[in-house]
């Protein structure tokens, strides 16, 4: 019996990784899947189970001390342990090195369920034979046997179905379920369809971080959970505009954006002033800065919404404002998302024609689209991990997923900039995590450039390296 609790937890992996706040609980009467993308953490937080790591702070306590392990790691550390036996260069000997019967048979505790499962994935030629000579799918096999015959009060297994055959695959599933009646599981796992039906939880964790802990039995967590590992491990490049569409076009090398002494003041009360700042394509931003501070007016000066836009020399895609250009002008080259606009997006469509409302600039769809215009759609729903949702109405969506797809509707057309004024705020973690995933996307695969809005500089986005922070006290940073 267990009920171990990892409480503020910082734990050093040799300066190579650092697990960071971890607070957790599990006990035995759980099964754990720890999921996340690739360096997220997931081996290092399993590790940290078995006291590997450096602890620097906080505690972890109340785990069992008889851990079985089956990883990477330690099928390394066993092949290197057999290499340095081989001392043929001494004793002028060839050495076979250890069994596989001999590894077997050190710490088992279960000899009659080993010899079940040595006959089960066809291991009885094997037993004789040295443990070197195996391959990589045979070694895996022998540390899982080894494991699950060894009584231990707790498995840990990380990535326990790779490099196995189809057969060993089904096999191993048929013996973690039987395994699980009576002894506590915890897996890493990348893929969310290999999760044995026993688990009970899931923790994902993302740059370090146990950024969620579930129960399987929360339907709409779950969901959420895999959406945002999708989004985060995906290989799904951004869709492409539609080939009918003319695109749009902006003179090559010239700034998107261009203010000079750019000021916002009401009365005696002056929002910012002083500000030059100029964006070019490619040049993902990132605009902080407190409440009032003044982040949305100046967007609302890019986009021609706010009144003091023409009273401000401003350049927007080499139509200097004030000299005879509509705001559609400006508008159909930039793609806008913000809490107003989902707020003002009530209109009864299904998510599909949200989606392709944005090649119309509309809200709602009043034209007949193309089969060519709804693919692209059903392509961006892909890339979201929502093609079951493509006929759902719009507005039945959860909050973060509406602001998912009024993303990819601001996208559709590929503007040269697209602005999103707080994309997370009034978001959970889950989906906050979803939409920083999305607009990281956008920065690493695809020509728009990002006019990324916020207030909390932890949510910061790989791909985004510019910086403006507005202050206040009317003090304007950029780096």
């Amino acid at each position: 019996m267990f009920n171990a609790a990892f409480t503020n937890v910082n734990v050093n992996f040799d300066d190579h990784f650092l697990l960071k706040n971890i607070n957790w609980r599990i006990n035995d009467s759980q099964h754990w899947v720890i999921t996340g993308q690739n360096g997220s953490g997931k081996s290092a937080l399993a590790a940290s189970l078995t006291g590997i790591g450096e602890i620097e702070s906080g505690t972890i306590l109340g785990l069992p001390e008889n851990i079985a392990v089956v990883s990477f790691e330690a099928q390394a550390a066993l092949i290197e342990a057999e290499r340095r036996k081989d001392d043929a260069d001494i004793l002028d000997v060839i050495s076979e090195g250890t069994t596989v019967e001999e590894i077997l048979n050190d710490g088992c505790a279960l000899p009659d369920a080993q010899k079940k499962m040595v006959s089960a994935f066809g291991f009885e030629s094997l037993l004789t034979r040295s443990f070197r000579k195996l391959s990589t799918g045979e070694t895996r096999k022998v540390l899982l046997i080894k494991a699950l015959t060894s009584n231990a009060d707790l498995l840990i297994l990380d990535e326990p179905f790779e490099g196995l055959d189809k057969e060993a695959d089904a096999l191993l599933h048929e013996l973690l379920t039987d395994y699980s009646r009576t002894t506590p599981i915890i897996m890493v796992l990348n893929r969310f369809d290999e999760i044995p039906e026993f688990v009970s939880h899931i923790a994902y964790v993302e740059q370090g971080t146990l950024q969620h802990s579930i129960t399987r039995s929360d339907e709409n967590a779950v969901n959420e959970i895999k959406q945002l590992l999708h989004l985060k491990t995906s290989e799904l490049n951004i869709p492409p505009p539609p080939v009918s569409d003319t695109g749009i076009t902006i003179k090559p090398g010239s700034p998107l954006v261009t203010i000079r002494n750019g000021k916002i003041a009401y009365g005696d009360t002056t929002i910012f002033n002083n500000l030059n700042w100029q964006i070019n394509a490619g040049e993902h931003w990132q605009v902080s800065g407190p409440n009032g501070s003044g982040k949305t007016c100046l967007l609302n000066l890019i986009t021609g919404d706010h009144p003091q836009c023409y009273v401000n020399d401003i350049t927007i895609f080499d139509m200097k404002r004030g000299n005879g250009e509509t705001i559609w002008d400006i508008k159909q080259h930039i793609g806008y998302v913000s809490s107003a606009l989902q707020w003002e997006y009530k209109v009864s469509v299904s998510v599909r024609n949200a989606i392709i409302s944005g090649l119309f600039d509309s809200i709602g769809i009043y034209q007949q689209y193309s089969d060519e215009q709804r693919d692209i759609a059903d392509d961006w729903l892909a890339l979201l991990g929502m093609q079951t949702m493509a006929n759902k109405p719009f507005n039945q969506l959860s909050f973060g997923d509406q602001r998912l797809v009024l993303i990819a509707r601001a996208m559709v057309k590929h503007p040269p900039l697209l602005i999103l004024d707080e994309p997370c705020l009034g978001l959970d973690d889950v989906n906050r995590h979803m939409v920083l995933a999305l607009i990281e996307k956008i920065c690493t695969n695809s020509i728009t450039t990002v006019l990324y809005v916020n207030h909390r500089l932890e949510d910061k986005i790989k791909g985004i390296s510019n910086h403006l922070s507005l202050g206040d006290n009317q003090s304007v940073t950029i780096n």
